[in-house]
């Protein structure tokens, strides 16, 4: 993976009102973040995987279902989020790398304590949904929300498909959006309320850089325009009548003659104008 010359850092992340109430959070229970969240999650992902490569049905006692822990299995509020994205060998050390990646990113730019937030309230809204429908859910669409953010913050960083094929994070993102409005609309009521909360988490977080991305694309489109608008036309060259030499050769030495003979103004090269 490549990364391409961003600065995540542009305005606000966090509107105003947000922002001061987080700030205040921040001072109060920042000392409880977990630092490097991404990289523990990743950790517990991949001691899954391998545990379950051996006992594959131990993945049953992880799943968040609101009747379990109703009879009292606790654990499993937590334990979801650890059930890794994949149980291919191919495929588990890109995506438990990438979500390592998009996780450490992020906190770079929020900093722990709001990184640790935005993941905790996707966890809650993802238990909610599951509570309201009665059936287990997992945290897919929690680390897809992750991505979304990455990929709004970082729009220009590279990412290497199989390892070879560079692709901006910007139009994964769209890619993603796409495939999450065609799921949210062909999808059953589980589906589209998960959907709903981890973007509703997603757009509490990152509306304002969406919004500034929006403001100056607007303002370059704009912008581009008027500079076409008052662009200087295109120079026109002359050619010579006889022998066809146009002055776009900046070693062509031109002149117009206005005789009698040409009746009219005629272009000429320097040695067919002394010799017409």
């Amino acid at each position: 993976m490549r990364k391409g010359g961003d600065d995540p850092r542009h305005g606000d992340i966090i509107p105003n009102p947000m922002k001061r109430l987080l700030s205040k959070l921040e001072r109060r229970f920042g000392r409880f973040a977990i630092h490097n969240l991404a990289a523990y999650l990743v950790a517990l992902n991949g001691f899954v995987f391998v545990l379950a490569l051996a006992r594959p049905a131990f993945i049953d006692a992880l799943v968040f279902d609101p009747e379990r822990v109703r009879r009292g299995e606790i654990w499993r509020v937590i334990t979801f989020v650890f059930i890794p994205p994949s149980f291919s060998p191919i495929w588990i050390i890109f995506t438990l790398y990438f979500a390592w990646l998009c996780g450490m990113a992020l906190e770079s730019v929020w900093g722990a304590f709001r990184f640790n937030l935005f993941y905790l309230l996707g966890m809650l809204g993802t238990m909610a949904a599951a509570f309201i429908l009665g059936q287990s859910m997992s945290s897919f669409y929690l680390n897809t929300s992750i991505f979304l953010a990455f990929a709004t913050l970082f729009p220009n960083y590279e990412i290497l498909i199989f390892f070879i094929l560079p692709v901006k994070a910007k139009w994964l993102g769209f890619l993603t959006f796409l495939t999450l409005a065609v799921s949210f609309g062909d999808g059953n009521t589980a589906t589209r309320l998960a959907i709903g909360v981890a973007m509703a988490n997603y757009l509490l977080f990152c509306h304002r850089p969406l919004w500034d991305a929006f403001r100056h694309g607007v303002a370059r489109t704009g912008r581009d325009s008027r500079m076409r608008r008052f662009q200087a036309p295109p120079r026109e060259y002359r050619t010579c009548k006889i022998c066809g030499k146009s002055d776009a050769d900046p070693q062509v030495d031109m002149r117009v003659c206005t005789c009698a003979k040409c009746g009219e103004p005629t272009s000429y090269c320097l040695e067919h104008a002394r010799n017409h």
